[in-house]
Order: structure tokens, then C-alpha cells, then sequence
């Protein structure tokens, strides 16, 4: 065999999950498509840290959003990727959402996340600028710099003997001699005992490349694209600030970077295929959204800034899914684990998804 474990992709769940087999003692090669590690899902998004109440209990979000916190907060202070526990405020602004609000409290006691009810006088003491009903505090959420999160995962690899190699993308998998041949688009060829697709956006594209895997197991992928855009002038908020969640997302909400710069988003609009290019045509509504909660914004305070693509298990008018960590067991194949549908709250549990598929290959 030319190397131990292959990790497909380098994004923050695949440099977690290289890092997490490094640890373990794997050989491990990470292969990426694009220039650099993280320009896929990792460079857009909020990056937020997030607690975990959103979730059903006893779900892979809620277990390793829960666990992920836990262990990116440990991670960032000791290595010192910049990150900051900012807290959330998570807002009803109608008396007729105050029930949805009681539930998703009850959902984050279920899960164990530390959340406080708040009468609307003690949110806009908090965040004068504010307008609700009522809201939920949630003191340990927070915000984390994805680009030091990166280097730093990327470092602790290298740092245990692993390798990553951009520009490499892996058109095709063969399980062969007890292992598996991977094949690049280049069409150089790369023997190994195990693989972890973790590819994001094109998990399910190269899954239904791999040799010997039924296309029962190769799920159908949605994406969800989301606009984000900055504010001209100073937000009067210290916190983030989140709407309640939707069918497909989790609202727009505000978000900040370590610099204290805001944005807003983001917003959900269901694509055919990924696409990063900006459409400012729905700023309107969007800003509308917004001013539900912060009544001062106007239309032309925000600048378009970037565009996320998520890759959703479920469509329009579904119920949200789970995360899929597809090993042996649920198609067959010893050696291979493929990970669907990694999209919020990825980025929080990135480190303990790393544990699990760790885990999984030492039961193997």
C-alpha cells in the first residue's frame, strides 16, 4: 500500500477527521481539488460556534454539536486560533411565536445547552437596539476565525506525520486487494487500506464513483445557496442575534468576525447546482427579514458580501435531516466511511465527528 488512509477533501471536517486518524497512529494522506484546504463550505459560512439546541436529541447534529463545542473551544485556546464566546440571543418577535420559542427551550434543555428565557425588557437591556417578545440567551455560543481554524488543523496534521496535497482531485475509487486504488482526474493512481470521502459538495459525485457501492447508498443532494451582506455604519448589537429557525435553515441572522466587522445572513434559496455568483435582487425581503428584530436597518445599509452553497439531504417542503456517516456496516465495504450532508453546524462539530470516524475504524 502507498499510504495507510486517504481523507478526500479539506475543508474543517476533513482536516478534523485527518487529524483525528494522525492521532490515532494513521498514515494519513488528505487529497484536495481546489488550490487550498477550506475553499469550499469552510471559507463560506458565519462561523459560528454554535451550542446545539436547534437539534433533535439524541441526532449526530445534536450529539456532535454538543460534544464539537466542547472540544473546538479546547482546541482553539491551545492552539490559538482566534475565536471569541460572544453568546446568542435567539428572538420571537410576535406574541404568536412565544410557543415556538418555549419549545426550542425545551428542545436545548433536552439536549443539555445552557439557555436562559428572557422577558422582552431583559433582551433589550441586554441589546437596547433590540425589538422581541422574548428571547433565549445562549452564553456559550460563539464565533471562531475559519482561516486560523484551518492552518491550525492543517498544522497538527503535518505536525503528526500526515500530508495534504491540493490541487489532486480523485475521480474514481476501486476497492482492490483488501484496500482500495484511487484514481485522479490527472490519472495517476494511489493504492490505500482506507478511504474517507469527505468531498462537501460533491460527497454523493465521487460516492457514486466508488466501485462495488450500490447506488442505495448514494443519497440525492440538494444545495441550499445563502447570501450574506455587511452593514454600512456601526451595529449596536455585542451579541449575535438569531431569528427563529425555518423548515431549511436557521434564519438570517447577525453575525461578526474576531475584528467586531458584521454580517448579515444568511438567507436560503434552493439551486439547481453550486453557484457563488451574488443575486442583490432579493435585498429587499431580506432586508425586511432583518427588521423584524432590528427596526433601524434600512435597504441601502447593506453591501452584498458573498454567497455559501450547503449540501442538504433534504428538499424543498421536507423535514431538515441529519448528518449521514456512512460506514461497513450500512453499505458493506470495510475501509470505507463517506460523510453526507455535513453542512451547519459542520463547522462546531467538525472535531467530534474526527472522534467518531476515529472510533469507527478502531472497531473495525
Amino acid at each position: 500500500m502507498d499510504v495507510d488512509t486517504v481523507v478526500v477533501g479539506a475543508g474543517v471536517v476533513g482536516l478534523a477527521v485527518a487529524r483525528a486518524l494522525v492521532m490515532s497512529g494513521h498514515q494519513v494522506l488528505v487529497l484536495e481539488a481546489a488550490d487550498r484546504a477550506g475553499e469550499g463550505i469552510s471559507s463560506r459560512n458565519s462561523g459560528v460556534i454554535h451550542a446545539g439546541m436547534y437539534y433533535p436529541t439524541g441526532s449526530l447534529k445534536a450529539r456532535y454539536c454538543v460534544r464539537g463545542l466542547q472540544l473546538m473551544y479546547e482546541f482553539c485556546a491551545r492552539r490559538g486560533v482566534a475565536h471569541r464566546r460572544t453568546g446568542k440571543l435567539i428572538v420571537a418577535t410576535h406574541a404568536r411565536d412565544r410557543q415556538k420559542l418555549e419549545a426550542l427551550a425545551a428542545q436545548a434543555r433536552s439536549n443539555q445547552v445552557d439557555v436562559s428565557w428572557l422577558d422582552a425588557d431583559q433582551a433589550m437591556r441586554l441589546e437596547p437596539a433590540l425589538r422581541c417578545v422574548a428571547a433565549l440567551d445562549s452564553p456559550n455560543s460563539g464565533i471562531v476565525d475559519v482561516p486560523e481554524l484551518i492552518t491550525a488543523l492543517i498544522g497538527e496534521v503535518e505536525n503528526h506525520g500526515g500530508q495534504l496535497l491540493c490541487r489532486t482531485p480523485v475521480d474514481r475509487i476501486a476497492p482492490q486487494d483488501g484496500g482500495f486504488c484511487l484514481q485522479t482526474e490527472s490519472g495517476d493512481t494511489l493504492r490505500c487500506r482506507r478511504v474517507v470521502n469527505a468531498a462537501g459538495l460533491n460527497a454523493t459525485v465521487l460516492a457514486a464513483r466508488i466501485s462495488g457501492l450500490d447506488a442505495i447508498h448514494v443519497p440525492r443532494l440538494w444545495f441550499g445557496q445563502g447570501h450574506y451582506y455587511t452593514v454600512r455604519g456601526r451595529v449596536p448589537f455585542t451579541r449575535l442575534i438569531y431569528p427563529l429557525p425555518g423548515a431549511a435553515s436557521l434564519g438570517v441572522h447577525l453575525g461578526m468576525d474576531i475584528s467586531g466587522r458584521c454580517r448579515f445572513g444568511p438567507d436560503m434559496r434552493w439551486i439547481d447546482s453550486p453557484s457563488y455568483q451574488f443575486d442583490d435582487s432579493q435585498r429587499g425581503a431580506f432586508a425586511e427579514s432583518i427588521r423584524q428584530w432590528w427596526p433601524d436597518l434600512q435597504d441601502a445599509d447593506l453591501n452584498p458580501d458573498f454567497v455559501g452553497v450547503r449540501p442538504k439531504l433534504a428538499g424543498p417542503g421536507q423535514s431538515s435531516a441529519d448528518f449521514v456517516i456512512q460506514e461497513q456496516s450500512m453499505h458493506g465495504i470495510p475501509g470505507l466511511i463517506n460523510l453526507f450532508g455535513i453542512e451547519s453546524p459542520g463547522l462546531t462539530s467538525s472535531l467530534a465527528i474526527g472522534e467518531a470516524v476515529a472510533q469507527m475504524f478502531a472497531q473495525q
